[in-house]
């Protein structure tokens, strides 16, 4: 069970689900905070302490991507989940590129969900260099101590997540890497999600970064060479 003192805002305008996330979630000994429009969860998010943030997408006033990117705009680093009904590859990629840590598609199982807030949880805690601290590639300098990316002096921003995927990658260079391996040392998971999580966070590293610097390695995983 997850700390107590554990805070999360939920975001979300749909009553029912609401009623079901927020029982399942204290139940689970979490702290949580509602908020129903994307105005209220930006003056949350911004002012609130939380630990993690469960933000839908289809809000009413201002959309998740939107809260999204005003909450990495004013400097809230929180980790966010993002719900999203949306199938589509380029919606997923659009909330990452905001800043968020992860997505999870509805409908969803509620153990699914309870296992990647607790990853993140995890990865906020653990989010330290570990060899290097700093890295070089094709004009592009990472300062994973600062958690500061940088090409040609002009910030990249990536989420918590994509800087410690990016820094497994930069570890194990040259190296074929499974996405079942991604998700266990990256995502702590322990067993692999039915999603194209690895997948999709890869392609929004490789638009912050530039493709040419994460190959696909066609039944296999990704490869860095930077």
């Amino acid at each position: 069970m997850p700390d107590l003192q554990r805070r999360l805002l939920l975001v979300e305008d749909e009553e029912s689900l609401i009623l079901t996330l927020q029982d399942r979630l204290e139940s689970e000994g979490y702290a949580v905070t509602i908020a129903r429009d994307g105005e209220t969860a930006l003056e949350e998010g911004w002012h609130g302490a939380f630990d993690a943030i469960v933000l839908d997408v289809s809000l009413p006033r201002k959309s998740g991507f939107d809260v999204c990117r005003d909450l990495r705009g004013r400097g809230v680093h929180t980790p966010i989940l993002m719900l999203t009904a949306r199938g589509q590859l380029i919606d997923r990629i659009l909330g990452l590129k905001l800043g968020a840590d992860d997505y999870l598609t509805k409908p969803f199982e509620m153990l699914e969900l309870l296992a990647r807030i607790e990853a993140l949880l995890r990865r906020a805690r653990t989010l330290t260099a570990s060899s290097a601290d700093a890295y070089a590639f094709g004009g592009i300098e990472v300062d994973f101590r600062r958690a500061e990316v940088t090409r040609d002096r002009g910030a990249i921003e990536l989420s918590a997540l994509e800087l410690k995927l990016l820094r497994y990658l930069v570890e194990h260079r040259g190296s074929v890497l499974s996405r079942d391996e991604l998700l266990e040392k990256v995502w702590g998971y322990d067993a692999t999600p039915v999603t194209r999580t690895v997948d999709v966070h890869i392609a929004s590293l490789r638009q912050k970064v530039g493709p040419e610097w994460i190959l696909t390695v066609h039944g296999l995983g990704y490869k860095f060479v930077g």
